[in-house]
């Protein structure tokens, strides 16, 4: 059996993961961790670019989203978890690609671009910021990451780890890396706000977390986005746009169910409030097993976050092995 590919993927620790993210991200890594050798880094340096004045909440948060992450079935086992700031290698690296990168052509990345207008810096951006694509193209290669699975958004961010890859072979004729394959989810794994709005974010308040309890997902749900103009309950309700119904698409286990209920509340007839609580009881289906795990492990944040610095000695041995052949390449194996 050859060599698995090396996939690296992460989370930024600012706040409990979401629905979205599970559609997004954490069930592919379920199946990820089987079929290749899975890295998952949780960002807690890049958290800080933008938190630059909440170091708690950042930290906080770690334990958050490892406890997402083993209650949603990423097995330690298979996939090694590490904290990004526990790897000093990283940052080494770091310094080393800013050289091989201008100024202009980070202002001119297209995914840095749309962050900086849409959290309004303006020239108040900082450097840690706007280098936020050097960063993650070290945080890839120092792993020798093959695959790194990304939303469209986020595609001029691999574009740019390999010109820095690229680059860096063409100045010290070596090849230690191999270009970075993005896997792009397929159409319809970003779930909607439940506001409607095109993405669920913590930031925006539009979020269903894996973390909420029965209590807390009917008041969401029952407050979902669905047809404004679908005002009695006999007349006819559109589907597309209808958050309720991305929703059951995305986890209503019973197809066929979902089918009959579109098509009665396509031809009228069929309430709002009926569809909502059917799919309450769709989604804590989905949840309980989820709640019920981080519940138990909840009790024991120690073992959790030791989960954590045991996979970060590990990567730090990969890493420090990159280093060797980085500084040799640079010429700095005094």
């Amino acid at each position: 059996m050859g060599k698995k590919d090396i996939v690296l993927t992460g989370d930024r620790p600012t706040g409990p993961l979401h629905l979205g993210h599970f559609v997004g991200s954490l069930q592919n890594r379920v199946m990820f961790q089987d079929k290749y050798t899975q890295y998952v880094m949780i960002a807690d340096l890049q958290a800080l670019t933008d938190n630059v004045g909440e170091p708690e909440k950042v930290r906080d948060n770690v334990l958050e989203v490892l406890l997402d992450y083993l209650s949603t079935g990423i097995d330690p086992q298979k996939t090694t978890i590490f904290i990004q700031s526990l790897i000093p290698q990283i940052a080494e690296l770091y310094v080393l690609y800013m050289n091989l990168v201008t100024v202009n052509r980070l202002r001119r990345n297209p995914t840095v671009k749309a962050e900086i207008q849409q959290k309004g810096f303006g020239e108040t951006v900082t450097a840690g910021f706007l280098t936020y694509p050097v960063h993650q193209a070290a945080d890839i290669t120092i792993v020798k990451g093959d695959i790194v699975p990304v939303g469209a958004d986020q595609l001029p961010m691999i574009e740019q780890t390999n010109e820095i890859i690229r680059r860096f072979h063409h100045f010290y004729n070596v090849t230690i890396f191999n270009e970075v394959r993005a896997i792009v989810p397929k159409v319809g794994s970003r779930l909607p706000g439940i506001d409607g709005k095109t993405k669920m974010s913590k930031s925006l308040g539009n979020a269903i977390f894996l973390s909420d309890s029965a209590d807390e997902l009917a008041r969401k749900v029952m407050g979902m986005y669905t047809d404004p103009d679908h005002i009695k309950i006999e007349d006819p309700g559109k589907i597309a746009g209808n958050v309720v119904f991305t929703y059951l698409d995305a986890f209503g286990p019973d197809k066929n169910k979902v089918q009959e209920l579109k098509d009665h509340y396509e031809r009228g007839g069929l309430g709002d409030v009926v569809v909502k609580k059917y799919l309450i009881d769709v989604l804590n289906d989905f949840l309980g097993p989820i709640r019920k795990r981080r519940a138990a492990l909840q009790k024991d944040p120690k073992y959790i976050m030791d989960i954590a610095i045991k996979g970060s000695e590990k990567v730090k041995l990969v890493a420090e092995n990159t280093m060797k052949e980085v500084r040799e390449a640079l010429r700095l194996n005094y």
